[in-house]
């Protein structure tokens, strides 16, 4: 049942974003790993990023945390099912929710996660939290950027029953790597360099808090082979 729903949710999308959007970038994803999970970190409007990905990814299996009051529209738990998204609880330290993604991550999946932890409707960069760095240190998995923008214009073009210009940029592969004990401070700094990692893939109007790439070191990063 769940195939059969996630095959009507994807062509279902891939009519609607093809009538609603011009994608720059989309062969991009050719440059994430095939062969294990794999965070992929990114900015995070809400407008239309999560489906355009939910898409262009198939056939590879891929998931997110999802809000675990969402579950509670049916509409939404639908989809949401048949995207095998985790739900979360936010606020709190939710094991069950970092368990699975381990989990999933095991199984080849891979799973995208915002640093910035919610939508950010400007597009603008705002300080990243450290989800995405403690997943990171647990799992060991690569961990790759994945940025877009343009579609922080979605809905206003929408409503103009104008097409919207979409753009993807991938980035290359890295592992965390810390030597000492990981405390609360490593753990921010470890997102910080993650995000500085998202903003030099963007336009410079985008970086916000990241606008000065000088500051990023990259020391914790090594490259994935």
């Amino acid at each position: 049942m769940r195939k059969i729903s996630l095959w009507i949710i994807t062509n279902i999308l891939r009519f609607y974003l093809w009538l609603t959007l011009r994608i720059d970038g989309a062969e991009e994803v050719a440059k994430i790993p095939a062969d294990r999970g794999v965070i992929l970190i990114l900015n995070h409007t809400g407008q239309v990023e999560v489906p355009i990905l939910a898409t262009l990814l198939q056939p590879r299996k891929i998931t997110a945390w999802g809000k675990a009051e969402a579950f509670e529209i049916p509409f939404l738990r639908w989809v949401f099912g048949a995207w095998e998204v985790v739900p979360i609880h936010r606020g709190e330290a939710d094991m069950a929710a970092l368990k699975s993604a381990l989990r999933m991550l095991k199984e080849k999946y891979l799973f995208a996660i915002a640093p910035e932890g919610t939508r950010n409707k400007t597009g603008i960069l705002r300080r990243g939290l450290p989800g995405a760095a403690i997943l990171a240190l647990r799992s060991n998995a690569p961990v790759v950027p994945i940025v877009h923008w343009g579609g922080e214009v979605f809905l206003r073009n929408l409503k103009r029953l104008k097409r919207t210009d979409f753009h993807i940029r991938v980035g290359e592969p890295f592992l965390i790597k810390v030597e000492g004990k990981v405390n609360a401070e490593t753990r921010q700094e470890i997102a910080d360099e993650m995000m500085y990692r998202i903003a030099e893939l963007m336009p410079p109007k985008y970086r916000g808090e990241y606008g000065d790439l000088s500051k990023a070191t990259g020391k914790y990063f090594v490259k994935a082979e």
